[in-house]
């Protein structure tokens, strides 16, 4: 463990001393984590954080989370997918970034409460995310935002699902995503990259809980490589929106989204990648440990952005 910073050797401490969660069922994990005490962290200065219920499916309703920045806007929109493996995780486990990346990239962030697995499988979590995502574009002006201007990211599992929802508008002629931000994305549910070999116990993320998670989200053995699963596998990933990939180089995986980025970029995508270093998965939204990190982080995704921006400006 030589390569990782001193917070993070401090967090995995941590970490490795709690029951193994892929030992236990869903419900089990989701009280352990409700049952702990609160930790205060800093929560950057926005000008307004509401939550709103929208329908998605028939007569079902998600709720989410709207942070606007402080300004005139319109501002450019954030439709933020939160990580937990499908299974785990609501907005409020992203609260704290999602807060920053609004005050940093002065962007109204939309984050997503979709439905978890395994009560629902795919592709409910990703109809969910799709539909928060046209909700979003539909009621831009409603939010002060600008419809032409709509990014879309997560990390881990949401990061996954920003993958898929920028297919899908690809494919069905939907919002106008102007680019992606994929903070160490689930690309494929393969489990034997390298990194899954060096990093496969005590690094927080294990090879069997991703194993866990992921047997938890499909429903069968073919959905582990449908493409809005393990998009990796996709036959064509051209004409997507430009992307920041993010990786943690202490990361299962770390391997799967290099090699994302690297299958965009061969079929003509514009793509930044970042491999963070010494950095473990899951640290982009814990701010008690890693705040300096996960500023310094959101400030590379200003900056992806803006010039995103100027791209889409001089194209």
């Amino acid at each position: 463990m030589s390569n990782l910073t001193p917070e993070a050797k401090a967090y995995l401490q941590v970490f490795n001393q709690m029951p193994a969660i892929q030992s236990m069922n869903p419900k089990e994990v989701r009280e352990m984590f409700a049952d702990a005490p609160p930790v205060e962290v800093y929560l950057a200065p926005l000008a307004s954080v509401e939550d709103r219920f929208i329908s998605v499916d028939k007569d079902e309703e998600i709720k989410i989370r709207i942070y606007t920045p402080e300004g005139e806007g319109p501002f450019p929109l954030f439709v933020y997918y939160h990580g937990g493996g499908w299974v785990l995780g609501d907005i409020e486990t992203s609260d704290a970034s999602c807060r920053m990346i609004a005050n940093q990239t002065g962007t109204i962030v939309v984050s997503v409460d979709y439905r978890l697995s395994p009560e629902y499988k795919f592709p409910i979590p990703m109809q969910d995310s799709y539909a928060a995502l046209q909700w979003v574009s539909e009621n831009a002006e409603l939010l002060n935002g600008n419809a032409s201007k709509i990014i879309v990211g997560g990390d881990s599992a949401g990061g996954n699902l920003a993958t898929a929802v920028s297919m899908i508008a690809r494919d069905q002629n939907g919002p106008n995503i102007s680019a992606q931000v994929l903070i160490y994305p689930v690309t494929d549910l393969g489990y034997d990259t390298a990194s899954y070999e060096e990093f496969q116990q005590g690094y927080g993320l294990d090879k069997d809980l991703m194993i866990w998670f992921g047997s938890h989200y499909i429903r069968d053995e073919s959905d582990r490589k449908n493409e809005f699963v393990a998009p990796l596998l996709a036959k064509d990933l051209s004409n997507l929106p430009q992307a920041l990939v993010i990786t943690a180089e202490c990361d299962v995986l770390r391997d799967e989204g290099l090699a994302y980025a690297k299958r965009l970029r061969d079929e003509g995508v514009n793509v930044d990648s970042i491999c963070e270093k010494g950095l473990v998965h899951g640290y982009f939204t814990n701010m008690e440990v890693f705040p300096d990190r996960i500023k310094n982080t959101t400030l590379k995704i200003d900056q992806f952005l803006t010039g995103a921006d100027h791209k889409v400006k001089n194209s």
